[in-house]
């Protein structure tokens, strides 16, 4: 049965919560016996909801202290005012969630995707200690998430603006488009983190690691960056490389002629070293077969549906690139970083040369950390000494794959694709 605890919320039994989120899971799925979850001014504390979905659901300035919530899914879902204070919200799903004034103090956001969530000030209704709800009090409260997780988060389009964020981790997460005008982001650490267009006027990150994030189009003039390591950070293109862009794409025209043509005309790009950031989605499908961009900045560009067999991009930046659904068979990306690469549906596998002949794909020594490979075929590739940190391979193919020395912290589904 329910209780008022000395915090003025409500107290749910085990059975009470396990009766209202399944009814809220049968509202979503549109099954008979449903209704949406109103869990207003709630104490679930500990509670254990990992991997449930309450997309849509209203639970408003309710407690989950140290709740289990890894892989949850709380898409649009109203937490206005919540105590989330040490969750475990790893891989959770957040999206365009109303977190206003929520205090996320010491949670695990690690992989989670936050896409669009609002953690703005918001005004509090404080429940009387012992009266409860018969006595409230309002606050404002700004967004409060201090010393919390979001290494390889994803929260593009986030609203943090005036957030407290003190040494909060940050690393390898993407912010691209957050607005975090007046965040204190003091002693966080970005490094690697991708804010390309967020707005950073008068943010702090005095003592900040922003080291080798990835800032187009960010302009720190106005925010207070004191202290802050920003070495090897990587602005927009320069005019230089935004010119030769023309000159880069006649290229990798002339390389899809040489693949429809079976080599009678085109020939194969050589984009070694270059930037081919100023392409963005133009290289989307195309066949760039046998290309060279070794040691190449490819930031964020997007190859979906691109045929890739045999391309060399060792050493390349590929970090939040797009390689969906491309055919990669036999491509070589020794070293090159594609931390949080979108790889779903891509195809690694080994290349026949001749009857008797083939060449692996390899990703020696690669950084794949939170990358997205959900039915990819690596079968046969090289992964030896490979960062997999964070990366899902859920439903992806790994049989015959070389991975001595591969660090496998947090991934999901490796196992099961070494077997398939």
């Amino acid at each position: 049965m329910s209780s008022i605890t000395l915090s003025g919320r409500r107290t749910l039994s085990p059975g009470e919560i396990e009766i209202i989120v399944s009814a809220h899971e049968k509202f979503i799925a549109r099954k008979p016996g449903g209704k949406r979850a109103i869990l207003k001014f709630v104490d679930l504390s500990g509670a254990d909801l990992a991997g449930r979905n309450l997309s849509d659901a209203d639970v408003s300035a309710s407690i989950f202290d140290g709740a289990r919530m890894a892989g949850i899914n709380l898409e649009r879902a109203i937490l206005f005012g919540c105590d989330l204070r040490k969750a475990d919200l790893r891989g959770a799903r957040l999206v365009r969630a109303d977190l206003r004034g929520a205090c996320l103090r010491g949670a695990n956001l690690s992989q989670a995707d936050l896409t669009q969530a609002d953690f703005r000030v918001g005004h509090v209704a404080i429940p009387h200690p012992s009266k409860g709800l018969a006595s409230v009090v309002h606050e404002t409260r700004e967004g409060q998430l201090d010393n919390a997780n979001f290494a390889g988060a994803t929260l593009d389009g986030s609203q943090l603006n005036d957030a407290s964020v003190f040494a909060s981790d940050f690393t390898d997460c993407s912010l691209k488009g957050a607005k975090m005008s007046g965040a204190n982001l003091k002693d966080a650490n970005l490094s690697g983190a991708m804010l390309d267009g967020a707005d950073v006027a008068n943010t702090n990150f005095e003592g900040a690691n922003l080291s080798f994030a990835t800032m187009t189009g960010v302009d720190v003039a106005q925010a207070r960056t004191y202290g802050a390591n920003m070495s090897g950070t990587m602005s927009a293109p320069s005019e230089a490389v935004i010119e030769r862009a023309e000159e880069l794409f006649a290229l990798a025209q002339a390389n899809h002629l040489w693949c429809q043509t079976g080599g009678r005309e085109g020939k194969p790009a050589n984009f070694d070293k270059e930037d081919l950031r100023p392409l963005a989605d133009r290289l989307r499908g195309l066949r760039l077969s046998a290309m060279s961009a070794r040691g190449a900045i490819m930031v964020g560009l997007d190859l979906t549906g691109a045929h890739l067999q045999g391309a060399q991009m060792d050493g390349a930046d590929l970090r939040g690139v797009r390689m969906r659904d491309s055919d990669a068979r036999g491509a070589r990306l020794t070293g090159a970083n594609l931390t949080k690469a979108d790889l779903r549906g891509a195809v690694f596998s080994s290349l026949p040369l001749s009857a008797t002949r083939q060449t692996a794909a390899s990703f020696e020594g690669a950084n794949l950390r939170y990358g997205l490979a959900q039915g990819a075929d690596m079968a046969g590739a090289i992964l030896d000494g490979a960062d997999l940190r964070g990366c899902d391979f859920t439903d992806a193919r790994l049989s015959g794959a070389s991975v001595r020395d591969v660090q496998l912290h947090a991934t999901l589904g490796f196992e099961l694709a070494r077997a398939a």
